[in-house]
């Protein structure tokens, strides 16, 4: 079953095609990194790494981007404010977000590009624009003209006179119609700049990705990610600048993710309901924190509440609870199950599903529904008098596999526990084989108040440590 992607563009799911066989090139718009990503900016990271796994998965090579803008207005704004320098500022949150990216097990880009690390390549682009007559100078700054690119607005689905209504031409600016937008800005005094062929100055925002895809992925690429908020102006913009410049079609492909809302409310710093992602893990597991944002489809808006976090905790612990069960179990395992056969077909359709599910434009929501079946019958399938190691096996692998390809390990990382703990887990499994339930359930009590809680199951007991509330 082919892949089909939901396409911004042509507002339609689309068999995907790849320019070349078996290689994805992929762009994703990265952080202005002024300040420590919020959880809005958290979605993208998740999704389009989940996008980019399960094309891995189906054997593809994906050449994946993510850029970051280390030069802006905002990072100017907060050096002054701070007296660092720009640099400095970027630098710093830069780490930050790889930092947090990390730790909700989004992988390494192929390439992480910077603008200041691109000047060269958008000085040359934006020369380019103005000798095809696409742009024009005027007194050290730089503006598209986008009434010369025929198509402009393709993207949003807004007509050249649509999107001129809302145009407006701002003090100081010398644009010789409200809908042209910058591509070099004038240096103002004391603020960071390059030396360009027309002045000292810098880039405007939506130049550096169109430089920047076509440095690291080349004219034309399969797939351009990122939030829905980019798709007018930022998008739109790339479109007519590269298209412009290059004279073939910038993306194959247009992918955007829905909003975040926090308890039912758009999040907004003017609302007070800002969450820093940061914050959200110094409390929540970073897996169940993941594993939430895949439980609804990347399109659709999702509405993040401590309540539906805990859901989504519970969730992914039915799913490694099963895992845990079946790893108990197959050490009295036998090979005398006459239904193994049928056990294994059974678990290949789940595995088939999945994969039905994913190749429905990534439908994460639909593949994490198959994950609750495949457990569900795991479960029934423990409660069998007689039970197959090679179906138990084949039970994990595919939770482990599936799991993976959703950028979450089926086992936690076990912790050490301390000699004074692991001292008083021997003592209670003691205890309760000398019926001595009094002390069992003091020892109980004694690590909870450690922050260990056990579970006692059929499998025998199992133990956690209670998550850390701030």
């Amino acid at each position: 079953m082919p892949i089909t992607i939901y396409n911004t563009l042509t507002r339609d799911k689309e068999e995907f095609k790849p320019l070349e066989e078996g290689k994805v090139s992929m762009y994703v718009c990265g952080p202005t990194v002024y300040n420590y990503i919020h959880i809005g900016n958290a979605r993208p990271a998740i999704v389009f790494d989940s996008v980019r796994r399960y094309l891995e998965y189906r054997g593809y090579q994906v050449d994946y981007v993510l850029n970051f803008t280390d030069v802006d207005d905002k990072i100017i704004k907060t050096a002054n404010e701070s007296g660092e320098e720009v640099q400095v500022i970027a630098n710093r949150f830069i780490n930050a977000y790889l930092e947090d990216v990390e730790t909700l097990g989004v992988k390494k880009a192929t390439y992480n590009p910077r603008v200041t690390e691109t000047m060269d390549e958008i000085i040359s682009f934006i020369d380019g624009l103005i000798e095809k007559g696409f742009a024009y100078e005027v007194e050290g700054d730089v503006y598209f003209k986008p009434r010369a690119f025929e198509g402009y607005g393709k993207l949003s689905h807004q007509s050249i006179d649509e999107l001129r209504s809302g145009a407006r031409i701002q003090v100081g600016e010398k644009k010789e119609d409200p809908l042209d937008f910058a591509l070099w800005k004038k240096a103002k005094e004391n603020e960071i700049a390059w030396d360009s062929p027309w002045g000292r100055g810098r880039p405007g925002w939506h130049i550096e990705c169109s430089a920047m895809a076509k440095k690291y992925l080349g004219e034309t690429i399969d797939i351009h990610a990122g939030g829905q908020d980019l798709t007018f102006p930022h998008h739109e913009n790339e479109i007519a600048q590269s298209e412009a410049m290059n004279g073939k079609s910038f993306a194959a492909y247009w992918m955007h993710n829905g909003y975040i809302n926090i308890d039912n409310e758009k999040m907004s710093k003017s609302l007070g309901n800002f969450v820093l992602t940061r914050d959200i893990l110094k409390k929540q597991d970073p897996e169940v924190v993941r594993f939430f944002m895949l439980s609804v489809h990347y399109r659709n808006p999702i509405n993040f509440t401590e309540e539906l976090l805990e859901g989504a905790g519970n969730s992914l612990d039915r799913i490694r609870n099963a895992y845990l069960n079946l790893e108990h179990r197959k050490q009295s395992s036998t090979n005398m199950d006459k239904n193994t056969d049928e056990w294994l077909e059974k678990i290949s359709q789940f595995k088939q599903r999945f994969e039905e599910a994913m190749d429905d434009d990534f439908n994460t929501a639909n593949a994490i529904s198959v994950l609750f079946d495949t457990t569900k019958e795991a479960n029934l399938y423990l409660q069998e008098k007689h039970t197959s190691p090679q179906v138990i096996e084949t039970f994990q692998e595919t939770l482990e596999t599936l799991l993976e390809v959703l950028g979450i390990q089926v086992e936690q990382e076990a912790e050490l526990l301390d000699e004074e703990v692991e001292a008083l887990l021997k003592e209670r499994e003691e205890a309760r084989k000398n019926r001595d339930f009094s002390r069992a359930d003091e020892i109980r009590d004694t690590l909870k108040d450690k922050g260990i809680i056990l579970e006692d199951t059929p499998q025998g007991t199992r133990w956690k440590r209670a998550s850390n509330e701030h």
